[in-house]
């Protein structure tokens, strides 16, 4: 897999974004490191083109600052196991401004002795916000783990509870 790799600055933070010639394939945590997406795609090779990314990068930035709940980029998850893909597909049907627990994500999958396994496959998920697994959490209420560091989690949270969508969806 080849990456092309550039940064965006969104509210003083920056992001590293990453995509392949079928779509987005990862997002880095707000001011990590260029090669963070060594972690999640060990057998990409990449090169960097500030160019790179810009449609990306202003979805990115449009839900950032509230204007956007939803992204409509092509994605390349080729890249993950089946499961894994299982997994990250569930999680785009998490709601904008909803909470769900790895638990009610196994029985969404209907894999409801799988919970280590999915919160595993959650944690390898290579598009933060746009693949919303901040938006799991863990049973007891808890916000569980996050790439991006949990008060990133906790502020995403908060951002789509501040903005909601046009629908009315029921905030948790």
């Amino acid at each position: 897999m080849q990456l092309t790799l550039s940064q965006v600055t969104i509210n003083q933070q920056t992001f590293w974004l990453g995509s392949t010639l079928q779509g987005l394939a990862f997002v880095g945590r707000a001011n990590g490191p260029a090669n963070e997406w060594r972690d999640l795609l060990p057998t990409a090779t990449s090169q960097i083109d500030p160019a790179a990314n810009q449609v990306a990068g202003r979805a990115l930035a449009d839900y950032l600052n509230g204007q956007k709940t939803e992204f409509s980029l092509p994605l390349d998850l080729s890249h993950g196991t089946p499961f894994q893909q299982q997994v990250w597909q569930a999680l785009r049907e998490v709601p904008y401004g909803a909470t769900w627990t790895y638990s009610e994500l196994a029985h969404k999958l209907q894999r409801p002795t799988a919970t280590r396994a999915i919160a595993s496959a959650v944690g390898r998920n290579p598009l933060l916000m746009v693949v919303p697994c901040h938006r799991i959490v863990r049973k007891d209420g808890q916000l569980g783990g996050y790439r991006g560091g949990l008060i990133m989690k906790q502020q995403l949270q908060q951002l789509e509870r501040v903005n909601p969508t046009e629908s009315g969806c029921k905030r948790h």
